[in-house]
């Protein structure tokens, strides 16, 4: 059964890991789908965050935009796919680094996995999607 737009955007609001996925416009090669940690608040803009030069970064700003699909099995199986255009490409701040990496680890874990972080992964790029198109399905306990 499809979600209500209410249940789609509070679902995509849950910590999940999503896989973004993205056209690779290399020749014979499939799209990028990888794992990401990602925010997002009811009614607003997807943002990611990666590396400035990295393949994902080049890649999305070719295409312009991205999908991101998250899903669970427990309680019921259930599934959110978002996909729309790139609105927006920023450098990344450290307190958005913290508020990402808040949202998926423990407390006591933050404040080191910052510090590791924005000493080795180089520069940072935030990313914004604004939500277009939606696929969305609970099964429920099948």
């Amino acid at each position: 059964m499809a979600l209500t737009r209410e249940e789609r955007e509070q679902f995509l609001a849950e910590a999940h890991i999503a896989a973004l996925s993205v056209v690779a416009d290399e020749e014979e090669r499939a799209p990028l789908t990888l794992p990401i940690w990602y925010q997002y608040e009811p009614g607003g803009d997807v943002w990611i965050m990666t590396g400035r030069d990295s393949r994902k970064a080049r890649l999305i700003a070719a295409a312009g935009r991205f999908t991101l699909m998250v899903d669970r099995l427990e309680p019921t199986i259930r599934y959110v796919a978002v996909e729309g255009p790139v609105v927006a490409t920023e450098p990344a701040t450290r307190e958005q680094l913290r508020e990402m990496a808040a949202r998926y680890l423990p407390a006591e874990k933050v404040d080191g996995y910052v510090d590791m972080a924005a000493k080795e992964h180089g520069e940072q790029v935030v990313i914004r999607l604004r939500p277009q198109r939606w696929v969305s399905s609970d099964l429920g306990s099948v």
